[in-house]
């Protein structure tokens, strides 16, 4: 007797993502159990502003480098890590929770490299012209900007996809005026604060890559210069 073929309850995610959401959950899990108490003694109490300061990103320190013409890798590092270190548990959930969305749908249409290179490079540009366009002494943590690469993928994949069926293509980028929208509505009853300048960048940044990095972009940009 054959045994009926099984499929499991939750559909499998990417192995890239898995491992990323591990990362930033792993990290968030072991700071707040420090701040709970349950492990790492009073001293644990700190170890959010000890990686903040160390790993987070510094727009002040970016500018001392840009300023001096010197690039010190510890400090470069900085736009690498701080996708890592959040402010706290709800901080950090959403992140996790869109990072789980979009980075399977990223991951399964695109491929695991093109994550990858989307979830750092729109984390660590996002940053970097945050560091260029404000003059905001306040760190900058969290996965936001890299998620919002992924959101730049999705819109890439539904913008495709709008176009092939010939249907109206700016629905592709709902998903990022509602968010958008939200910040502006939250903004006028709260302090938002103004990371939503790295968050708007790594959207456009993950949208851009998706030219040169989704299956098949790059050899229609080369048929479309071969044209010409």
């Amino acid at each position: 007797m054959q045994d009926p073929e099984f499929e499991p309850p939750v559909n499998p995610l990417p192995p890239i993502v898995t491992l990323t959401f591990l990362a930033i959950a792993g990290v968030e899990a072991g700071l707040s159990l420090g701040e709970a108490g349950v492990i790492g003694g009073p001293g644990a109490v700190g170890w959010r502003l000890g990686l903040i300061r160390d790993f987070g990103f510094s727009g002040q320190i970016f500018d001392w480098m840009m300023a001096n013409g010197q690039w010190p890798l510890a400090e470069v590092m900085r736009a690498f890590t701080y996708p890592f270190i959040h402010l706290g548990f709800t901080h950090a959930l959403f992140a996790v929770v869109l990072l789980l969305a979009l980075g399977k749908l990223v991951a399964e249409a695109m491929g695991p490299v093109t994550f990858a290179v989307i979830f750092v490079l729109a984390g660590a540009g996002g940053a970097g012209f945050y560091a260029l366009l404000l003059d905001d002494p306040s760190w900058l943590v969290g996965a936001y900007p890299s998620v919002y690469g992924l959101i730049g993928g999705y819109s890439f994949v539904m913008w495709r996809q709008l176009t092939g069926t010939g249907a109206q293509q700016y629905r592709a980028f709902t998903l990022i005026a509602f968010l958008m929208g939200i910040q502006l509505v939250w903004g006028v009853f709260f302090e938002v604060g103004t990371q939503w300048v790295a968050e708007l960048i790594g959207f456009f940044l993950g949208f851009g890559l998706c030219f040169v990095m989704a299956p098949g972009e790059w050899a229609r940009i080369v048929d479309a210069m071969r044209r010409r």
